[in-house]
């Protein structure tokens, strides 16, 4: 049996252990204790060995990525070419969120009680978001690209300044006589080759980490939540369905030469990992790997757009943010014009590239979001209930617009041709 296989059959039975103790046994002391000593502790294992080896990697094939280039001025045009991908698609993915929020307007129906009750059971890690708020959009996150100490950076997990950090060295090791670049790109490669060695020795653990994961979410929050919120999460999942199923579709099949049927087949793995794990960076891993094994695209590319991807290339987070900020406008009667929703989308695909990939890492910049245009922070209380399964579905998004993007790049930088991927499969 392959290892996605694999993957989706803890997910699904995950879900329906989670469920079924939440049905029958949602109070009982057994079922707490198998949360809390038994699920928890291997889905966080399983999640933990995959972003311990984010950073090295991140790290090794960035670089050695950007050294393969060759050309100081083949690095910017690729590089130019991966971001404008990225922010396109991001905006495409916000328009298309806010589109779909103002005609369903899910916050109109929303009944007071149970808003107040939202507002009180999620206040206290409301606030606790609100403190952790560090980076704020607009110069000085683009200062913060910078790093004073990469490796504080690494420390933090600052993946724009990690980023920054590989791409320099990358760029610094083209500019040097190539009889000394050469041992650091294969001490680099041959420390690459020994992370993906770890990440198969963890994704041996997938099936059952994948399963502890969504059990704890499913035992915890069960149905109720989905039945308060139901317009919400519908509006963002029909979005996020939309936006893959017919946007990235449309520019695979025209930007990349790819049948979107062949593409997703072959990427199933990437999305079951991102649904399950809700971590861009955790992911990552097994995009260089699909993208590959799967794909045929060579690694100097995916090696280098990927791990920026992880980072930039935010669409589901963009579309999640501006359904939330005017689905909380409406709930709390805060009525925002058309220039200030065309604002919001710009902050929205500007906050989704500073988001950290990891789970949650979206909510303390969408904070910011909520005061800028008006509503009161502390309004994230309402949604925090059903952020982890609307996390698990963004983050299945962020991963395919990176993917889709890695295929862009390789057709028109390496000369990479769908034919072979269609006779693959």
């Amino acid at each position: 049996m392959k290892l996605h296989t694999k993957i989706i059959i803890g997910l699904v039975l995950g879900a329906a252990a989670g469920l079924a103790s939440y049905t029958w046994a949602r109070d009982a002391t057994w079922t707490a204790w198998i949360r809390e000593y038994i699920a928890q502790p291997v889905g966080q294992i399983f999640l933990r060995l995959l972003i311990m080896t984010v950073v090295p990697l991140v790290f090794c094939s960035l670089t050695v990525g950007v050294a393969g280039l060759g050309d100081v001025r083949r690095i910017g045009r690729v590089g130019g070419r991966a971001i404008g991908y990225f922010l396109v698609s991001t905006a495409l993915s916000a328009t298309l969120g806010l589109i779909l929020v103002n005609l369903v307007r899910p916050g109109d129906g929303l009944d007071a009680t149970v808003r107040e009750q939202l507002m009180t059971t999620y206040r206290t890690q409301a606030q606790g978001i609100q403190q952790a708020m560090t980076i704020k959009p607009g110069v000085d996150m683009v200062v913060n690209i910078v790093p004073r100490n990469p490796v504080k950076a690494a420390a933090d997990l600052d993946m724009l300044g990690i980023i920054f950090f590989s791409v320099m060295v990358g760029v610094a090791l083209t500019l040097i006589p190539e009889e000394k670049s050469k041992p650091v790109q294969k001490l680099l490669e041959a420390g690459g080759d020994a992370i993906v060695k770890i990440i198969d020795i963890a994704m041996q653990l997938a099936p059952y980490g994948v399963f502890g994961l969504i059990f704890v979410v499913t035992s915890r929050f069960g149905w109720d939540l989905l039945g308060a919120l139901g317009k919400y999460v519908a509006v963002v999942l029909v979005g996020l369905l939309l936006h893959g199923a017919v946007t990235l579709s449309a520019m695979v099949r025209f930007l990349g030469g790819l049948n979107p049927v062949t593409f997703f087949s072959r990427i199933r793995a990437s999305m079951v990992t991102a649904f399950s794990t809700s971590s861009s960076n955790a992911t990552l891993p097994t995009n260089l790997a699909v993208a590959e094994e799967e794909l045929g695209i060579s690694p100097r590319i995916a090696g280098f757009v990927l791990p920026i991807g992880s980072t930039m290339c935010m669409n589901g987070t963009a579309l999640y943010e501006g359904v939330t900020v005017l689905f909380l406008a409406q709930v709390f009667g805060v009525p925002l014009s058309i220039g200030t929703q065309i604002f919001v989308i710009v902050l929205s695909v500007i906050t989704a590239v500073g988001a950290a990939g990891v789970p949650g890492g979206s909510l303390p910049l969408l904070m910011v979001v909520l005061a800028t245009v008006g509503v009161p922070p502390e309004a994230i209380a309402v949604i925090l209930g059903v952020d982890r399964i609307l996390d698990m579905s963004r983050t299945t998004l962020n991963v395919i617009g990176d993917m889709s993007a890695t295929v862009y790049v390789a057709r028109t930088e390496d000369g990479w041709d769908a034919r072979r991927v269609r006779q693959a499969a």
